[in-house]
């Protein structure tokens, strides 16, 4: 199993992506820190992956936008599993409102967590990473192409890209590798709760519509060593949704 042993840590892990990430990585052997801001559906989220025999899973309550919570999620994960090999950056958020009528405090909230909770993970990841570790980014094809009312999102989404080329950069030296995934229109509730969606402003072709398993399978690449050359790279995992003219 390709990350048999492993020390992983996944953010927003109660469910869509994070959950599926979480449990793929642990039916390869890893050993899992499942971070999450909700506690009952993070104690849910682990009881289930437990249930289905993904091993010893460590449920870690975790506002990604408060870095001494940050600090104790690594903490916790390294003193349980006496090390860290893989951090995937899932955790995020996302409001809907024009730019004309958005708050600095509002657009401060979504980037505290989308793009300011990566960097503490990352900051404390490279502290107290084991050579050869990894971290992944959950960005978005937002950073690239966007719609209305989400410019808050899609500001932090393509920052988090920059951060990532950043980060593999410095992490390099240190035997770590840094990249990320952009997901489409994945099959999650972010997507159908997506006001854009609902009204029809943001029109969704079935077909492209993806699975969280989909967006897992791709994290699981990255973090695994048959990705052992990639490099601060930037994956669309969409569906060829951007491609069409």
């Amino acid at each position: 199993m390709r990350f048999q042993d492993r020390v992983a840590i996944v953010t927003g892990g109660a469910g869509g992506i994070g959950l599926a990430t979480a449990r793929r990585l642990a039916r390869e052997g890893a050993r899992i820190a499942l971070a999450d801001i909700d506690a009952a559906e993070l104690d849910a989220a682990a009881a289930r992956l437990k249930a289905e025999g993904c091993g010893d899973v460590l449920p870690s309550v975790c506002d990604v936008a408060r870095e001494e919570q940050v600090r104790a999620v690594v903490d916790q994960a390294c003193d349980r599993f006496g090390g860290l090999d893989i951090v995937v950056n899932n955790a995020g958020l996302m409001i809907f409102k024009p730019l004309a009528e958005s708050t600095g405090e509002e657009w401060k909230r979504v980037l505290d967590v989308d793009l300011l909770g990566a960097f503490y993970f990352i900051k404390h990841a490279l502290l107290r990473m084991r050579t050869g570790g990894t971290i992944v980014n959950v960005s978005s094809i937002h950073a690239l192409n966007t719609s209305p009312l989400v410019a808050s999102y899609a500001a932090a989404k393509a920052g988090l890209l920059s951060l990532t080329r950043s980060a593999a950069i410095e992490g390099k030296p240190k035997g770590i590798r840094v990249n990320a995934v952009l997901p489409g229109a994945i099959d999650t509730p972010m997507l159908w709760e997506n006001p854009n969606v609902k009204s029809g402003a943001e029109r969704i072709d079935p077909a492209d519509v993806g699975s969280p398993e989909d967006v897992a399978a791709a994290i699981a690449f990255l973090a695994s060593d048959d990705a052992a050359f990639v490099q601060g790279a930037a994956i669309l995992v969409d569906g060829g949704r951007l491609s069409k003219l």
